[in-house]
């Protein structure tokens, strides 16, 4: 197990190294300019399309609408709030603000893997199992077994991050938070069979439980954050600065004691802003793939809004450890999160953070539910549906109970080969769609 977990590591500093920035980096940019600044010029449009009672209401398993619940449940998740105080104790304050820059820049990406989803799958029969990125990549060189390779990792991402490591976080905030010992059983039983409940039900089931969730996800997080943030108002802009310097001249903190570089400050805001809002690993493109919407350009504004959501979430998460003057306690992960409430709300502060974690984490357990069943049907060929609603509450239960690190790391290696097939793919079919793009995004 010590010789898997260390090849895992290196693997894991391997994918996640200075190429993959400059491709994620890159490919973002290009496409951004291509969609002529899309994700700042029509984010108002992207608000106004969400919230408009008009519009397609698509023809598929769920609406636009339930899409961009769905897709927003999953980018509202603990990658977003633990994983940013991860990233602020691995690499510094500076991550956030590279978190905040490859969340933005991204965007374009995330909106180009909606359209293409959208616009690829607007044709193809309604019983059909091939969508989202596993339907566009077969227009790329490679065709054949692209979608294929890009699956598998899909698959073995979705089980690990989007299901076992979710599972687990639950059951170790409970656990933290209640302090009754072997509780973590009850929890992983109550966790598996509501798991196996959503799963049962398909894709309407999924969306009713998103539909709960979300409003509880934004309320819950949004509402403690700011009034934290505005009982350390004064430290705010002192917090800026420090996110700033951070990400640029990280030795500057506190005479480079802490050891902090560019490299770390950028690696870790890269993969934490990506493990939040997952643009350009295709996830989303699931999700919309399959509503029969006819209108992809509108598609693509709602799924890269959800995109911006996750990545405001992201860096309140850091101003708020930041300013709040916990980011170099030693802590790490909730631990952090919980020191930085404890300033303003007390001993409320554990329960607060625990029921953000769990919220957060049931939101996108339950959305993978629908992301896993689309791939799991497309690399089975439409067969073997009885196996997926037996495997995937299995995996429910395994991270609820079990020492997830060597799963966490596989997770990891997962997400980033999915951003180098699915970004290739989305390159190489930039200059087949951006003419269209551009004429229905600016006229």
């Amino acid at each position: 197990m010590l010789g898997m977990a260390h090849a895992l590591k290196v693997a894991n500093d391997l994918v996640w190294s200075w190429p993959l920035v400059f491709f994620v980096t890159g490919v973002s940019a290009v496409w951004t300019v291509a969609l002529g600044g899309a994700q700042i010029r029509c984010l108002p449009r992207a608000w106004r399309d969400v919230f408009s009672g008009g519009g397609d209401a698509g023809t598929g398993k769920v609406s636009p609408r339930q899409a961009f619940i769905n897709t927003l449940s999953a980018n509202m998740g603990n990658g977003a709030f633990a994983g940013m105080a991860i990233a602020v104790c691995a690499g510094g304050p500076g991550a956030g603000f590279w978190a905040l820059v490859f969340g933005i820049l991204t965007m374009s990406v995330r909106f180009a893997e909606v359209y293409l989803s959208t616009e690829y799958g607007k044709n193809k029969p309604a019983s059909s199992n091939v969508g989202g990125p596993m339907l566009y990549l077969g227009d790329v060189i490679g065709g054949s077994v692209l979608p294929y390779l890009y699956a598998i990792p899909c698959l073995l991402f979705g089980m690990t991050i989007g299901n076992a490591i979710q599972a687990n976080s639950i059951v170790m905030c409970v656990e933290t938070t209640c302090g009754i010992p072997h509780y973590n059983y009850v929890v992983a039983v109550v966790l598996t069979v509501l798991t196996a409940y959503v799963v049962m039900g398909g894709a309407a089931r999924v969306s009713r439980f998103s539909d709960m969730l979300v409003p509880l996800k934004v309320g819950l997080f949004f509402i403690p954050c700011i009034t934290l943030l505005a009982y350390h108002y004064a430290n705010i802009g002192h917090a800026l600065w420090m996110i700033l310097l951070g990400a640029f001249n990280p030795g500057a903190l506190a005479g480079g004691a802490l050891g902090f570089t560019v490299q770390q400050a950028m690696r870790f805001g890269l993969d934490h802003s990506v493990m939040a809002n997952e643009s350009g690993l295709g996830t989303a493109g699931i999700m919309f793939g399959f509503t029969g919407s006819k209108d992809a350009t509108r598609s693509a504004l709602m799924g890269m809004l959800s995109a911006f959501i996750s990545t405001l979430v992201c860096f309140l998460v850091v101003l708020c450890l930041v300013a709040s003057g916990v980011w170099d306690s030693g802590l790490n992960s909730m631990a952090l999160n919980i020191a930085a409430f404890e300033t303003l709300f007390g001993g409320l502060a554990g329960w607060l953070v625990s029921t953000i974690s769990i919220i957060f984490g049931l939101g996108l357990l339950v959305a993978y539910a629908y992301v896993m069943h689309a791939v799991w049907m497309f690399l089975t060929g439409g067969k073997y549906e009885w196996m997926f609603n037996i495997i995937y509450p299995a995996f429910t239960a395994f991270g609820a109970l079990a020492t997830v690190g060597v799963v966490r790391d596989l997770g990891s290696l997962a997400n980033g080969l999915l951003l180098y097939i699915n970004l290739f793919g989305l390159l190489w079919l930039l200059p087949k769609v951006v003419p269209k793009i551009r004429a229905s995004l600016f006229g």
